[in-house]
């Protein structure tokens, strides 16, 4: 989310073209197979490993998860640490044409929120984010985010239900709340690293728990 956007190691910069050729770990089919589906991450610096070890994430969990038990579906992740929904929608349809995904795991707007951007904004790079994948076909889990209340009650509420409007309005996937047992849970700041905004590589199994469900309807 906001604050990372020149971190190194294995993310990305903001603007740095996406490896397509060279997948992440764990994103290839097991030796023999030949993959038949791609699910596709869009997200942010909360699925693209910040500060923590490579392969420790949630979408690399994914693809370790899917390989033992899906060997015939593969994951890409195109997840850029500080990317917003106006960077994911400009982003999506080169991806699109690229992967030929049949799911799209949409995981940002939080840094919509960070930044304090317009919630009618954020709402259509959205929405034009979820047509787009409906024009090829391919399903959408909307990965649902909260935000702390000094940003104003109205504007958090507003940004909570907006996933879940979405969602109803294009019948697409809903996790309400990604970090639900991690932020809310009673030992919240130790699911933390120090700057209090991305969870603990400890934390991440519990992400992709959350996740997990939607996913696997539409595979």
């Amino acid at each position: 989310m906001e604050g990372d956007i020149t971190s190194t190691g294995p993310h990305r910069r903001r603007g740095q073209p996406y490896p397509s050729q060279v997948p992440p770990p764990g994103s290839a089919p097991a030796p023999g197979t030949v993959p038949a589906a791609t699910v596709l991450v869009l997200g942010d610096s909360l699925s693209a490993e910040y500060g923590i070890p490579r392969g420790k994430g949630w979408v690399a969990l994914l693809a370790d998860k899917l390989q033992a038990e899906r060997p015939d579906v593969r994951v890409v992740n195109a997840s850029i640490s500080g990317d917003t929904t106006a960077g994911g929608r400009s982003r999506l349809p080169a991806m699109l044409d690229q992967v030929r995904p049949v799911q799209v795991v949409i995981e940002l707007g939080g840094n919509d929120a960070l930044r304090g951007l317009d919630l009618n904004s954020t709402q259509n790079n959205l929405e034009a984010m979820i047509q787009a994948c409906r024009a090829v076909n391919a399903r959408v889990v909307l990965v649902g985010m909260q935000i702390p209340p000094n940003y104003g009650p109205d504007y958090s509420a507003k940004f909570t239900v907006m996933f879940a409007n979405l969602a109803k309005k294009y019948r697409t996937g809903l996790v309400p709340f990604f970090l639900k047992g991690i932020a809310d849970a009673p030992d919240a700041t130790a699911q933390f690293q120090p700057d209090r905004i991305h969870p603990k590589a400890e934390a991440h199994p519990r992400m992709l728990a959350n996740v997990w469900p939607e996913i696997k309807k539409n595979l």
